[in-house]
C-alpha cells in the first residue's frame, strides 16, 4: 500500500529536554517568520517538554549555572527569561546576575515552547509530544523512520538527535559497589536521592565520587534540614578539585583575538595563560578572561590534532572545567560553611575496593595514588558510609552508553553507518550539525546539537551554546526540507535548491554575479557589518573578478560617497549604472538608483529613495546600514524616533541575526534601557566578538551606567584585541578617554589623545567629532573649578592653563578637519561639533560666521538650536556667563534632535554646568550635577559636587 502523503513537512526530535525543546521552538519561529507549514515531533518518555536531566529536578536549592542574563532561550531578546522571572516573582526575578533555580528554568521552556505554538508560529507549526523513547532509525528514499520503544514508527523528513549524554557513567566502580543497593548510580534519575535522604538507619555519612557541580547539587541536598544532622558529606575525586564560585558583581566577558595563537596544544596554552594573566591585571579578575576564551574555544579545539585532543583531555580538561563550570556564589557559601563545620570533607583519591556493613551501607577503600612516593604505596582510606552516590557526570564516549538510538546510528546498514563518533567518542561527526557518515558524506537527514557535538566543538553542553545551535540547526533543517523559492540567472523563480541559482550575500539575497567575485563581495560587505577597516579592498576585487557586477560597483561608490573609503565615487556609480543594465534583478536595479540619489542629496531625496528601498527590500544590509544613523554612517534622519522606528521595523526580517541585536542594542541604549542593551550587546559578541556595533552599544552602557574603570579595561581590551581591524578606531578611544575624564586620570587621557586621538592619525569628521570636543570637554574638566566656585572668579575657557593639567593646542585638529566641515556644516551634528571646535579654538570671528551660515540654513535644527549653541558659546568667550547659560539650558530640551548620542550631546551640558559655575549659580550648577549623579554614578561630578557644597553657604532653620 502507498503510504499517504503529508501535508507539509515532519520534523522529529528525538529527546525532549533543553535542546530539543530549544529545537522545536527556533523551528516553530523560524517556520512562522517564513510563512512555511512545519510538523514537530518531540520523541521522549518524560512527562512535559522542557525538563530532561539537567532541569528536572524538584530540588529549589539546585540553581543554573549561568546568571539569569545569559538563559534567555531567544537571542535577539536576551532579557527574555530575566523578563519571565520578573513575572513570576516581581520581588525576585528582575536581577539579570541571579541564579534562578533549575526547575523555574524547566518551567520557563515549558511556557515559551507552549505560548510560541499560541501566537503567530502556531499558525505555521505544531508540535506533538509522544511519550515514548526513539530506539532506532532507517533511512527512506527522503527522509528517514524513527522506532520507538512502544513499537511505533515515526516518518519525517528530518530528525534532530537532543538526546545529550543520556546516562551517567560509572565504568570506574567496582563490580561490588556497582551492584549495591547502596549505590546511587545516577543522581538525576527521578527520586534517586530519596532513599538516601530518609535513611536513619546504619551510616549516617556519605560518600561522594566526583567532586563537580553534580558534587555541589548533591551535597546541598543531602545536608539540609530534612537530612540527619550528623550527616558528614565525604567528595573525592582524583585531584580534589572542586568548581570556583562566579562573582556577585559580574564583569563583561574579555574576548581574545585567537587568529594568531598557533595550532599546537603547547602554543595554545601559552596563549591562553598570557590572556589570563592580561585580563587579571587588568581587570583585577581572571573570569572574565575565562569567559571570553569560551566563545573561541570550538576555533582553537578545531585546530587541534587528535594527539593534542587527547593530550588535552587528559592534563587540561579538569583544569578547565573547574575554572570555566562555575557554581553560583549563594551555592559557593553554603559549601564554604559546610566544610568549616566539618560536615563536607574534600579529598583526593579513587574507589578501589567495596563491601556491604552487616548493619547496612558499605565499606569503601580509596585509594589516593597522587600520594605515592619511592618508599611507600598509594595512601589508602575506608570509609564507612550508608551510600556512595554517583557525581562523576555523563559517561562521555557516547559507545559505552548502551543507549539503542546512539547505537542504531552507529550500526552500519548497507555497507555504510549513518553516523560515525567525533574525538574520543564524545559524539558524532558533523558539518555544521548534521550527520557526516561512515563513507563521509552529508546526504542524511539527520542532525544533531548540544553534547554530542562535544567532540567537535569542546564547549558544547550550555544553554548559551545549545540555543545558539538550535536557531542555526533550524535554519539549515527547513533550507534543506522546505527551502524558500529561489530566482535564477534568467530572472525564472523557482522551488527549492537549484545547481544554477546565483550566489546569495551573508543575507541569502541573490547577487547578479559569478561565485568568486560574490565571495570577495561578501568579504567586504561582512568587514563593513562588523565595523571593520578595508572594506572596500574586497570589493574592488570582487569588480575587478566580475567587472560587470553592479552591486559591487554601487557598494563602492556608496562607501566612498558616505563612509570615506577610498573609492572613485562618480567612477564607481557609472559602472555600477552601466552594469545594471546589462545584469540586475529589481532589488539591484533599485540600489543602484537609491545610490545616485544619495551622491546628488543625501539628507532629502536620497534620504527618501533610501526608505523606499527598505520598505521594499528590509534584508538589503547594505541599505539598513547606510539608513541607521552610525558610526560609520550619518543615516536617513536625526530624529531619535524615527531611527529607533526604522530599526524596530526590520526586526521581523532579521530575527536573531547578531548584527541586527548589535544595531537593537544601540538603539536600546539610546532609549535608556541600558540592562537590555548591555544584553543584547553581550548576546551579539557571543556569536561575532569582532562586531563593533554591539561593542559600541556596549561602551555607551557602561559610560552611561557608571562604569568607568570597568569600561575603559573592556574597551580598550576589545580595541586590543578583536577590534585590532575596526574602523573608526577614534571614536572607540574617544569613548575611552571620557571614562578617563569622569575617573579624573587627564594624564591618562593625554597618553590616549597623543597615540590614538592626534592628527595626523585621526583626521576629518573624525578629528571634528572626537578629537576636538574631546579637547573642550578635557578644558571644562581641568579649568580651575575650586577657584571658580571659591572666588566668583571664570575660569575662562580656552584661558590658561598650567602644569601636567593642561590640554593639547586645538589648531592642528583644526588644520586635519578642514574649513569646508568647520565653516559651512550640512548636517546638525557636525554644526554643533563644528561650533564646539571653533570655541575650543577662540576664534570668536569665524564662530559668528558660523552663528549666522546655521541662521541661514533650510534645516530647522541647524537654524535654532544649533545656532542658539553658537550664540552661548560667543556669550562665554566673552565672559557673559548668565546669558551663555539662559541660553544652553532653553537647548536642552530640543537637543535629542540635533543627532548622535547621548554621551555626544552631553558635551553642552558639560558646557552648561561650566558657565553656571563662573556665573556664581552655585544653586543651579548643584542641581544639575544631583541630576546627573542620580542618573549614573562618577567620581568627577561627585567631586564637584563636594566641592560646591564645601563652599555654598548653607542657611540655618
Amino acid at each position: 500500500m502507498t503510504p499517504t502523503r503529508r501535508s507539509r513537512p515532519t520534523i522529529a526530535i528525538v529527546g525532549a529536554g533543553a535542546a530539543g525543546t530549544l529545537v522545536a521552538l527556533h523551528l516553530a519561529r523560524t517556520a512562522g517568520r517564513r510563512s512555511t507549514g512545519i510538523d514537530v515531533v518531540l520523541l521522549d518518555p518524560a512527562d512535559r517538554w522542557g525538563r530532561g536531566p539537567s532541569f528536572g529536578t524538584l530540588d529549589d536549592q539546585h540553581l543554573l549555572n549561568v546568571p539569569a542574563a545569559g538563559m534567555s532561550a531567544l537571542p535577539e531578546d536576551p532579557a527574555h527569561f530575566v523578563a519571565w522571572r520578573t513575572r513570576e516573582d516581581p520581588d525576585l526575578g528582575g536581577d539579570p546576575a541571579t541564579f534562578a533555580q533549575r526547575r523555574q528554568y524547566a518551567r520557563y521552556l515549558d511556557e515559551t515552547l507552549t505560548e510560541a505554538l499560541q501566537g503567530p508560529p502556531g499558525e505555521f507549526a505544531s508540535v506533538r509530544h509522544v511519550r515514548a523513547r526513539a530506539v532506532g532509525l532507517r533511512r527512506t528514499g527522503s527522509g528517514a523512520v524513527v522506532a520507538t520503544s512502544d513499537g511505533r514508527d515515526v516518518t519525517a523528513d528530518a530528525v534532530v538527535v537532543a538526546t545529550g549524554l543520556p546516562a551517567a557513567g560509572h565504568a570506574w566502580a567496582p563490580d561490588a559497589l556497582r551492584s549495591s543497593a547502596f549505590f546511587v548510580p545516577d543522581p538525576w534519575a527521578p527520586g534517586a536521592l530519596d532513599p538516601v535522604r530518609r535513611d536513619r538507619s546504619g551510616p549516617g555519612d556519605v560518600l561522594l565520587v566526583g567532586t563537580g557541580l553534580t558534587m555541589v547539587d548533591v551535597t546541598l541536598s543531602l545536608t539540609d534540614a530534612t537530612n540527619r544532622s550528623d550527616r558528614v558529606v565525604h567528595a573525592i575525586s582524583r585531584n580534589a578539585r572542586i568548581p570556583c564560585a562566579h562573582v556577585p558583581e559580574l564583569k563583561l566577558a574579555a574576548i581574545p583575538d585567537v587568529s594568531d595563537w598557533g595550532s599546537t596544544l603547547a602554543e595554545i596554552r601559552e596563549e591562553v595563560a598570557h590572556h589570563l594573566e592580561t585580563v587579571e591585571r587588568d581587570s583585577g579578575d581572571w573570569r572574565p578572561g575565562v569567559d571570553g576564551l569560551r566563545f573561541q574555544i570550538s576555533t582553537l579545539w578545531s585546530r587541534l590534532s587528535e594527539e593534542d585532543r587527547a593530550a588535552f583531555l587528559a592534563s587540561d580538561a579538569g583544569a578547565w572545567g573547574v575554572l570555566r563550570h562555575r557554581m553560583p556564589p549563594s551555592s559557593a557559601t553554603l559549601v564554604h560553611e559546610l566544610r568549616v563545620a566539618g560536615r563536607l570533607v574534600v579529598s583526593p583519591g579513587s574507589v578501589t575496593a567495596a563491601e556491604p556493613l552487616p548493619q547496612g551501607g558499605l565499606r569503601v577503600t580509596v585509594t589516593n595514588r597522587s600520594a605515592r612516593s619511592i618508599s611507600e604505596g598509594a595512601e589508602e582510606t575506608t570509609y564507612d558510609v550508608g551510600w556512595v552516590v554517583n557525581c562523576t557526570g555523563p559517561q562521555a564516549d557516547i559507545r559505552l552508553l548502551g543507549d539503542p538510538f546512539l547505537d542504531d546510528l552507529l550500526r552500519p546498514r548497507g555497507g555504510a553507518a549513518t553516523a560515525v563518533v567525533s574525538t574520543a567518542g564524545m559524539g558524532f561527526r558533523t558539518e555544521q550539525g548534521r550527520l557526516i557518515d561512515s563513507e563521509g558524506r552529508t546526504d542524511a537527514p539527520v542532525w544533531t546539537l548540544g553534547a554530542l557535538r562535544r567532540g567537535e566543538l569542546w564547549e558544547s553542553t550550555a544553554v548559551p551554546e545549545i540555543r545558539s545551535q538550535a536557531l542555526a540547526l533550524a535554519t539549515s533543517v527547513l533550507d534543506t526540507i522546505a527551502p524558500l523559492p529561489r530566482r535564477l540567472a534568467d530572472g525564472r523563480l523557482v522551488s527549492g535548491h537549484h545547481p544554477a541559482a546565483r550566489p546569495r550575500d551573508p543575507l541569502g539575497l541573490p547577487i547578479s554575479t559569478t561565485a568568486e567575485a560574490a565571495a570577495a563581495y561578501n568579504a567586504g560587505l561582512e568587514r563593513l557589518m562588523r565595523l571593520q577597516d578595508d572594506a572596500e579592498v574586497p570589493l574592488r576585487e570582487a569588480v575587478a573578478l566580475d567587472p560587470d557586477f553592479a552591486l559591487g560597483h554601487a557598494t563602492l561608490a556608496l562607501l566612498g560617497h558616505e563612509a570615506g573609503a577610498d573609492a572613485d565615487v562618480a567612477a564607481s556609480l557609472e559602472a555600477a549604472r552601466r552594469a545594471v543594465r546589462l545584469r540586475g534583478d529589481e532589488r539591484e536595479r533599485s540600489l543602484v538608483g537609491v545610490v545616485g540619489q544619495r551622491v546628488k542629496d543625501v539628507r532629502h531625496k536620497g534620504a527618501r529613495a533610501l526608505m523606499n528601498h527598505i520598505a521594499a527590500h528590509p534584508r538589503d544590509i547594505l541599505a539598513v546600514s547606510a539608513a541607521v544613523p552610525t558610526i560609520a554612517f550619518s543615516g536617513v534622519t536625526d530624529v531619535q524616533q524615527e531611527a529607533w522606528d526604522l530599526v524596530e521595523g526590520l526586526a521581523p526580517a532579521y530575527g536573531d541575526h547578531w548584527w541586527y541585536i548589535s544595531l537593537l542594542a544601540f538603539t536600546r541604549q539610546d532609549q535608556g534601557r541600558f540592562e537590555e542593551a548591555g544584553l543584547l550587546a553581550e548576546s551579539a559578541l557571543s556569536c561575532e566578538p569582532s562586531s563593533g556595533h554591539a561593542v559600541h552599544a556596549q561602551t555607551h552602557v557602561m559610560y552611561e551606567t557608571g562604569q568607568h574603570e570597568g569600561g575603559r579595561v573592556w574597551l580598550d581590551h576589545w580595541v586590543t584585541e578583536s577590534g585590532r581591524s575596526a574602523s573608526h578606531r577614534a571614536h572607540f578611544s574617544w569613548h575611552a578617554a571620557l571614562h578617563e575624564l569622569a575617573l579624573g586620570d587627564t594624564e591618562a587621557v593625554r597618553g590616549r589623545y597623543y597615540s590614538q586621538l592626534a592628527p595626523p592619525t585621526v583626521t576629518g569628521v573624525r578629528a571634528l567629532v572626537d578629537s576636538a570636543s574631546l579637547l573642550w570637554r578635557w578644558r571644562l574638566t581641568t579649568s580651575d573649578w575650586d577657584a571658580a566656585v571659591a572666588r566668583g572668579v571664570p575660569a575662562a575657557a580656552g584661558g590658561a592653563f598650567t602644569g601636567e593639567t593642561a590640554p593639547p593646542p586645538v589648531a592642528p585638529v583644526l588644520d586635519a578637519v578642514g574649513s569646508a566641515l568647520l565653516d559651512t556644516p550640512e548636517t546638525p551634528f557636525v554644526a554643533l561639533h563644528s561650533a564646539i571646535a571653533l570655541a575650543t579654538s577662540g576664534e570668536a570671528g569665524r564662530l559668528a560666521a558660523l552663528a549666522r551660515h546655521c541662521r541661514g540654513s533650510n534645516d530647522v535644527t541647524i537654524r535654532t538650536v544649533v545656532a542658539t549653541v553658537c550664540d552661548a558659546l560667543l556669550a562665554a568667550g566673552e565672559e557673559r556667563w548668565d546669558e551663555a547659560a539662559t541660553l544652553l539650558e532653553d537647548t536642552l530640551p530640543v537637543l535629542a534632535r540635533v543627532g548622535g548620542s547621548a554621551a555626544q550631546r552631553e558635551v553642552v551640558e558639560e558646557t552648561l554646568l561650566f558657565c553656571l559655575v563662573n556665573a556664581g549659580q552655585a544653586e543651579r550648577a548643584s542641581t544639575l550635577l544631583h541630576t546627573r549623579l542620580d542618573r549614573r554614578p562618577s567620581p568627577l561630578d561627585a567631586r564637584r559636587s563636594a566641592s560646591l557644597a564645601a563652599r555654598t553657604p548653607t542657611t540655618a532653620g
